[in-house]
């Protein structure tokens, strides 16, 4: 019995401790929601990291995100798409190498072949969503993951067209379709200056195929693009001619080397090819053209976009 007495009071004991036992979750890691994943394999996760330009928070820059619109993490290698000329297709999707990147813990290390080495701290937004903050600077980009199959180009060219049509020396007329005549007509070179929205443009009468060193250009303006409220995958395009009236535009993307420019006034189709790609990376004298995004937040256009059926890339 005396025994029995004693089974039962550790038994007691031992539930009255156990009831006060709480337990407590681990912390789970802020890149994701699955404490399995490490930083190294979230990145791996997506193909295409898209980098949104315009949600950038704080005053610093980190330079190679200013000038990718894609990057991509590869087995310790960095890939990045800092041209719309050639995405999707340049490095098997993957754009060009940039450097080299590590992870620790939530830090993201990234020793760049231009801009040297950086680290960041990453946190997870959403399913597909990095928030890459740098503490030095206190300056946040934002990045979107996306498989290469299902990423959307034809948005990313049109969400960053006034960085597209920069991406040539000159833009040179092709043809010319319906419509009614106009000055514009005469206009067979156009050049879009590097820099954001609302920058210069250049534009010229030679006659087509006159080489771009031997060009005149007859006039210089200011240019600017529009969003139309009721179309994602055309854009409105303004030239600032003084000498007459300035000039509207739909423009569309037929592909990563042709525009198309419909002059609703006059119901006119030109069509324009780019000469002379300019790429954006280390060329083979270790010299770098300069080119970098800011955020830009495109003003809607007075008008709709007309019921004209658009080519996308």
């Amino acid at each position: 019995m005396k025994i029995f007495k004693v089974l039962i009071g550790i038994l007691a004991i031992s539930l009255t401790l156990n009831s006060c036992v709480v337990e407590v979750a681990e912390p789970q890691q802020h890149y994701d929601n699955t404490p399995s994943m490490s930083l190294y394999e979230k990145l791996q996760s997506y193909e295409l990291w898209y980098v949104d330009i315009n949600e950038t928070t704080g005053y610093g820059e980190i330079p190679f995100l200013q000038k990718a619109f894609s990057l991509s993490f590869l087995n310790g290698t960095l890939y990045a798409n800092n041209n719309l000329v050639g995405i999707g297709n340049t490095g098997n999707g993957f754009g060009i190498d940039v450097g080299y990147y590590n992870t620790y813990n939530t830090t993201l290390e990234v020793s760049h072949d231009i801009d040297g080495y950086w680290n960041m701290e990453v946190y997870q937004l959403a399913s597909n969503k990095l928030e890459l903050y740098h503490p030095p600077t206190n300056t946040s980009y934002f990045v979107y993951g996306y498989q290469r199959a299902t990423f959307d180009y034809d948005l990313v060219f049109y969400d960053n067209i006034h960085y597209f049509i920069q991406e040539y020396e000159s833009w040179e007329k092709v043809g010319t379709y319906g419509g009614s005549p106009t000055e514009f007509d005469a206009e067979n070179f156009i050049q879009f200056l590097a820099g954001g929205n609302n920058s210069e443009f250049r534009s010229s009468q030679d006659i087509p195929g006159t080489p771009i060193n031997n060009l005149y250009w007859d006039y210089t303006g200011l240019y600017e693009v529009y969003n139309f409220t009721n179309s994602n995958y055309v854009k409105a395009l303004t030239l600032d001619y003084d000498y007459f009236d300035d000039e509207y535009f739909e423009l569309s993307v037929i592909n990563d080397g042709t525009i198309e420019l419909y002059h609703p006034a006059s119901g006119t189709v030109y069509e324009f090819i780019g000469r002379h790609y300019i790429q954006f990376l280390k060329g083979a004298e270790g010299k770098l053209k300069e080119k970098k995004r800011t955020k830009t937040a495109l003003k809607n256009f007075k008008v709709p976009a007309s019921n004209r059926n658009k080519l996308k890339k």
